[in-house]
């Protein structure tokens, strides 16, 4: 058995600051509730490989990974793999960016599989990231709006 998810918003900004936002990796602690750090550890072109530390969950512990994440903006895509699988097999996300009336819609995409000796299956971990997908899409999406309508009052010269 396999896990696919996927979770779509539409942000009422343009695409290039949707993309310059979701993917400044070294932000993401300041743009995801979720994650405590980022160390990039190489870049080759648009290829980075980096490890992301979560905030400790309910029970103290501490999750972490590397994961290597590959941009194409002219295709409006990133697609990204899990390195350090951890309790997944393999885990493979693909993000795309459409720009649509009124802003851009981000799609995420997440095909994976959990280990048979992980702490959860497949069926609960889909659960998990659709709920999880959600509200961080809702903090992006408020997060670039927010910072979409201050360069927008920025540009206005005062009367």
């Amino acid at each position: 058995m396999s896990g696919h998810t996927e979770n779509e918003i539409v942000i009422a900004a343009p695409l290039d600051l949707v993309w310059d936002m979701t993917n400044d990796l070294e932000n993401w602690p300041q743009l995801f509730s979720e994650y405590a750090a980022v160390e990039v550890m190489e870049r080759d072109g648009e290829r980075t490989t980096f490890r992301l530390t979560m905030h400790p969950d309910e029970n103290g512990k501490v999750w972490s990974w590397v994961s290597e994440r590959t941009t194409d903006r002219p295709g409006r895509t990133v697609r990204a793999r899990r390195v350090e699988p951890g309790p997944f097999q393999h885990m493979d996300i693909r993000w795309e960016y459409t720009e649509v009336p009124g802003g851009t819609r981000m799609h995420w995409q997440q095909d994976f599989a959990m280990r048979p000796d992980a702490p959860v299956d497949d069926a609960w971990m889909t659960d998990n990231i659709n709920r999880n997908s959600k509200v961080q899409m809702a903090l992006i999406r408020d997060k670039i709006e927010q910072r979409d309508r201050e360069g927008r009052s920025a540009a206005v010269p005062a009367n």
